[in-house]
């Protein structure tokens, strides 16, 4: 197993355990099976494991297991705040205290607030008083290290990495998505201040394993190379110096063993000219299956009247690539959670958008199309129910 430092200079394992994707049986976690699965990856020198308040079961069937084989000084748990659910500060000691509880531990190694969207989340949670209690935490030693894990744009992700004096944090980031979320720009910006990245999404959900197009797998066969689609996604993440592990919720020894191999042999910056090429290829053949020639690039933005036109065309194209499900979850994360909407019905098509895309698209006309894909009247009644409830005045807000 390879190992890179975070902030305070503890060694990370390369692959990391995501611990939402258990197997489970009927509405419970199978524990035995979690359990070989995790000493397994333990054994074979995994030292980092991601579980979250809101995932079921999960913090509890780690604690038990870690607790039973007496491993807590060999590994380091990362879980999270979940800042939607507070209203006051209060909260924030009642979800901290009954995580201890249930990872059966008195401190957490990596403290993440889950999935901040947008800067006002993090306002709302400076506003319950959220540096004072880590500062008094970390002081105590119950917390080692503090986080968040991100879903959004570049320039939210680079705004709320600045603000605040962070240990480390967690992004979706593969070879599809190295231009979306906070992207490439967004790690890049973390590694230049000495920020640990966690990467999640690495195989975007499986489907950079199963979910290819025969043009991509032609381009990986005639590489030469024997690769499995996982290891090409995973090789293509650890040969970058600013990732420090990558997450995967692995649910089999074969999956513990395979991933564990490929991370024992990885180092930074090990691949070739060619070998960059080929995943040049492999992502130019599967946009060819997309909706909209898109790059990302942003030179359409900023749109006047707010709409994200690169985050909806990327969730546009993902139906093609993903199905309806898992594109409309990506842009209800990436767009719909925001504060200020930045919906394609926005719009009124003054044309400025197009006058600057490089890829020549029809910008009006596609954002009509991507609407209508994306936000069924049904989504767009709970995307603005979400932002209600997540932007919601706290208790702490009104009393001043």
């Amino acid at each position: 197993m390879q190992y890179r430092k975070d902030k305070n200079g503890n060694p990370i394992s390369l692959l990391g355990f995501g611990c939402m994707r258990f197997t489970r049986r009927g509405s419970s976690i199978d524990l035995p099976k979690a359990e070989k699965e995790i000493m397994l990856a333990i054994e074979n020198g995994v030292n980092y494991f991601d579980t979250a308040y809101i995932y079921p079961g999960s913090e509890a069937a780690i604690g038990e297991i870690f607790e039973k084989n007496n491993v807590r000084e060999k590994i380091k748990i990362a879980t999270k705040l979940p800042p939607y659910l507070l209203k006051s500060p209060a909260d924030i000691d009642k979800y901290f205290e009954e995580e201890l509880k249930r990872l059966r531990t008195d401190y957490v190694d990596y403290y993440l607030m889950h999935m901040l969207t947008d800067t006002e989340v993090f306002r709302k949670l400076e506003k319950l008083g959220i540096k004072e209690w880590v500062e008094e935490k970390k002081k105590s030693g119950q917390i080692r290290n503090v986080g968040f894990s991100f879903h959004g744009n570049t320039e939210t992700f680079i705004e709320i990495l600045n603000a605040y004096d962070w240990d480390f944090t967690q992004i979706q980031y593969n070879y599809l998505d190295e231009h979306t979320q906070a992207g490439r720009k967004g790690l890049e910006a973390a590694y230049e201040k000495g920020i640990p990245v966690i990467i999640m999404e690495p195989l975007r959900g499986g489907k950079l394993v199963t979910g290819l197009p025969q043009e991509a797998l032609d381009v990986m066969k005639e590489s030469g190379k024997d690769w499995s689609t996982a290891e090409w996604a995973l090789r293509w993440l650890w040969n970058q110096p600013g990732v420090t592990c990558v997450l995967s919720g692995m649910n089999s020894e074969e999956m513990v063993l395979e991933n564990c191999r490929i991370a024992s042999d990885c180092t930074e910056n090990f691949l070739t000219e060619a070998d960059l090429d080929d995943y040049d290829k492999i992502k130019e053949a599967i946009k060819a299956n997309t909706f909209v020639p898109c790059t990302a690039c942003r030179y359409c933005m900023p749109c006047p009247k707010g709409v994200d036109i690169p985050c909806t065309f990327s969730s546009y194209n993902n139906v093609k690539l993903f199905g309806k499900g898992a594109a409309r979850r990506e842009y209800w994360q990436t767009v719909g959670l925001r504060k200020e909407s930045a919906f394609p019905s926005q719009c009124v098509e003054c044309g400025k958008c197009e006058r600057h895309c490089p890829q020549g698209i029809e910008i009006r006309k596609k954002l009509k199309e991507a609407d209508k894909v994306l936000l069924p009247w049904y989504y767009k009644l709970f995307a603005k129910a979400s932002r209600r409830f997540l932007f919601r005045k706290t208790k702490n807000n009104k009393a001043k």
